[in-house]
């Protein structure tokens, strides 16, 4: 399969998770808490291990590692003002009170799945191997973000066929961002060798800031111990993943 099938292919995967919202219709309010603590919990997981084990060494074989760490940096300072201008949360309870409004929450998501699209193109082009392994890592975290996403708009006064057509429109901007970056790699001189380290720094604050914290809300010693290995074990995909992918 052509580099380019192989993007298209995994942003409309990725894409389709917003479709979640359909099981989140049935499903009762408790049982969708419960599986929600494990979804972020592995999400956390296979962000972190992508950045580590993926990005940040794929990156650190065409350029400095000191260049590489410093647009680490950058890239999660850059994720950090987003967030903060846009009012941009992953709310996996669907439970924000940083959305205020629903609109904003949609303008957000789609910079955020674009940007997503850019990276999978990016490290697709640059390894198919790095992009499978990149796209599992993007594929778990936006379960848990297209749920809350969902809830926000429920939450924003949406009906519920509205909210999910949506927030299905707005999950189609990773195919347009993965489009659109294989075609800038083409006319953008390494722009590959950038990217990698900014999806890492992407990774890492989505992984710390958004994911982690809701990790720690948990009180309770059972949940926390099984959520902490869910946490293991989206670190392992990613490890098993750099060995046999």
């Amino acid at each position: 399969m052509p580099v380019l099938g192989y993007i298209i292919l995994f942003s409309l995967i990725i894409s389709s998770g917003a479709l979640i919202g359909i099981f989140s219709l049935a499903a009762k309010k408790e049982m969708l808490e419960k599986t929600l603590l494990f979804l972020v919990s592995i999400s956390a997981g296979t962000l972190m291990g992508g950045a580590f084990l993926h990005l940040i060494p794929e990156a650190a074989e065409n350029l400095p590692i000191d260049k590489v760490l410093i647009l680490v940096l950058f890239s999660f300072v850059i994720f950090y003002l987003i967030e903060k201008t846009l009012h941009w949360r992953h709310c996996h309870k669907g439970e924000c009170k940083v959305h205020t409004f629903g609109n904003m929450s949609l303008i957000g998501d789609s910079i955020h799945n674009f940007i997503d699209g850019l990276i999978i193109a990016a490290t697709f082009v640059t390894d198919i191997n790095l992009g499978i392994a990149t796209s599992i890592a993007i594929a778990l975290h936006e379960i848990p973000q297209e749920i809350g996403d969902f809830g926000v708009l429920l939450y924003a006064g949406y009906k519920k066929g509205r909210a999910l057509a949506l927030n299905f429109l707005v999950a189609l901007t990773v195919a347009a961002g993965g489009l659109a970056g294989y075609f800038l790699s083409f006319h953008v001189l390494k722009i590959t060798d950038y990217l990698l380290p900014f999806a890492a720094g992407g990774f890492l604050y989505i992984s710390t800031s958004d994911l982690i914290p809701e990790i720690r809300k948990e009180s309770n010693l059972r949940k926390s111990i099984i959520s902490f290995g869910f946490f293991l074990l989206g670190l392992a995909i990613m490890y098993f993943a750099k060995i046999f992918i």
